[in-house]
C-alpha cells in the first residue's frame, strides 16, 4: 500500500491523504492518478480550492482590489445595524474586517476567524493599528471556525466558501452561530461568467451555492449583482 499526502499551501498542514492500493496490472497510473486527486463537494462534485497561506496576505490588500469588488458597496447591500453582532470567516489580514468593525460600531461585536495564527496575527496587529477595540480574534478549524452558538446576526464570507475542505461540518457550525433568522452572506466570483479572470476552482454559480447550502438548512434570500465580478449571496437560517 502506498499514500500521497497533500499539502495545504502555505500552511505545512496535510488537506488529505488518500491511500493507494498498488496493482500489477497498473501500479503507475494509480499511483500518479492518487497523488493528484482534487477534494470535491460531495454533493455538487465541485472541486475544491486550495486555502491561500500567509505568504499570500499582500495580495489581500492589493490596491486595485476596492475597484475590483467594491466592499463597502457590498456592505452597504447588507444594511447593517449598528450594535450587530458579526463574524468574518476567513477574514485573512482584516480588509472586511474592519469595515465590518466601524459599521456595527463600539456597541458592536466582529469576530474575525481564521484557521492560520500566522495570518490571525496580522489581522490583530492591522485592527490594532486602527484602534479598533470591537474585533475579536477567533482561532477556528478546517471543520469548525469556533464561533459562539446562537449568537450573531450575520456571518460574512467574501471569497473563502469554495476553500473550505470540509464545507459540510463548516456550514453545520455556522448555522449553530446564528441566531435565528440570522443571516449567512457569501461573496463569490461568478462562475457563470467566462470573462471573470480567476481560476475556476475559486468561482461559484448561484446554482452551486444553493445546492450545497440548502441541503443543509438555510434558505435561499437573493442574489445581489451589483459588483463588478461577484455574486452577493444572502442566506437565512
Amino acid at each position: 500500500m502506498s499514500s500521497c499526502t497533500h499539502t495545504v499551501k502555505g500552511t505545512g498542514k496535510s488537506r488529505y491523504t488518500v491511500k493507494c492500493m498498488k496493482r500489477v496490472c497498473f501500479p503507475i497510473l494509480l499511483l500518479v492518478f492518487c497523488c493528484f486527486a482534487e477534494d470535491v463537494h460531495p454533493i455538487t462534485h465541485r472541486r475544491i480550492a486550495q486555502v491561500m497561506g500567509v505568504g499570500g496576505a499582500d495580495w489581500l490588500v492589493r490596491p486595485e482590489r476596492e475597484a475590483e469588488e467594491h466592499p463597502d458597496q457590498a456592505l452597504d447591500a447588507l444594511k447593517l445595524p449598528k450594535g450587530a453582532v458579526v463574524a468574518d470567516i476567513g477574514a485573512g489580514v482584516g480588509y472586511f474586517t474592519w469595515r465590518l468593525a466601524e459599521r456595527v460600531g463600539p456597541s458592536g461585536i466582529v469576530y474575525g476567524e481564521e484557521i492560520q495564527q500566522e495570518m490571525l496575527d496580522l489581522l490583530a496587529k492591522n485592527m490594532s493599528a486602527r484602534k479598533l477595540r470591537n474585533v475579536r480574534m477567533v482561532l477556528g478549524t478546517i471543520d469548525d471556525p469556533k464561533l459562539p452558538k446562537d449568537a450573531l446576526d450575520l456571518v460574512l464570507l467574501v471569497d473563502v466558501y469554495h476553500e473550505f475542505s470540509e464545507p459540510e461540518k463548516m456550514v453545520d457550525r455556522i448555522r449553530e452561530s446564528l441566531k435565528p433568522n440570522g443571516r449567512m452572506v457569501l461573496l463569490e466570483y461568478r462562475g457563470e461568467d467566462p470573462k471573470v479572470p480567476i481560476r475556476p476552482e475559486h468561482k461559484m454559480t448561484v446554482d452551486q451555492v444553493r445546492a450545497e447550502l440548502q441541503p443543509q438548512g438555510f434558505r435561499f434570500v437573493q442574489s445581489i449583482e451589483i459588483l463588478p465580478q461577484q455574486h452577493i449571496l444572502i442566506f437565512r437560517k
